[in-house]
């Protein structure tokens, strides 16, 4: 299932739970679903957003202190599909994935999905032929549409195979879009964020289409 039929898949099955969204496939970082993670190691709240001074980002700075562990392989080139646990998709918004080699310092994003996210708990996307093997940081990111200017980030450990041997080209990717945590950029409510970076791979949904204005135009998007 690629993004166009996402966009059309079964809102009204999405749960309206308090909890927010975690991602599941992979795994995300002391996640409550993965069955290999000891008890000691799981973070309940990691479906909450971000600190709104950053001081969690990225990754709610568990890339900071959990062992590596590599809970899925990726191919370079492939085409695979992520997915979120039931939850509060707050009518949707827009998110990018992404992939970072230097553990968290920089992450260059693989695919964007603007407006419509996440109202299908399932979507596909492509590892660039670009991205080197080795480690990487798996990261989901999203901006609300509806309640708190927020947002959201899990990060899983993952290995991508089959990759180039230099990482020139994968780090002309851009960046991932940054706001709501303290570096002086916000969203706003009930306008769908529009990277103005969102890369070669990207899907539309809700009232954003092709052509779009990027806003807001702060935090990399100016």
């Amino acid at each position: 299932m690629h993004f166009n039929a996402y966009i059309v898949a079964a809102i009204a099955s999405a749960s309206t739970a308090l909890a927010h969204m975690e991602m599941i496939r992979p795994y995300a970082m002391k996640s409550q679903y993965d069955p290999k993670n000891d008890w000691s190691n799981i973070d309940y709240d990691n479906t909450s957003p971000l600190d709104s001074n950053g001081a969690n980002f990225p990754c709610r700075g568990h890339h900071k202190d959990t062992p590596w562990r590599t809970v899925a392989t990726y191919t370079a080139g492939q085409t695979d599909y992520m997915e979120l646990a039931p939850g509060n998709n707050h009518h949707g918004g827009s998110c990018q994935i992404s992939l970072s080699y230097d553990n968290g310092q920089t992450f260059r994003v693989i695919e964007s999905y603007m407006g419509g996210c996440p109202l299908s708990l399932k979507w596909d996307f492509e590892v660039p032929a670009s991205a080197p093997s080795g480690k990487a940081l798996f990261a989901w990111s999203w901006f609300n549409i509806e309640g708190n200017r927020e947002m959201y980030m899990n990060c899983a450990q993952v290995e991508i195979q089959g990759g180039s041997g230099s990482s020139a080209a994968f780090d002309q990717l851009p960046e991932i879009f940054e706001a709501n945590i303290g570096n002086g950029c916000q969203t706003v409510e009930g306008k769908e964020t529009v990277f103005a970076h969102p890369g070669s791979s990207v899907g539309y949904g809700g009232n954003v289409s092709p052509g779009a204005a990027p806003f807001p135009k702060c935090g990399g998007n100016a």
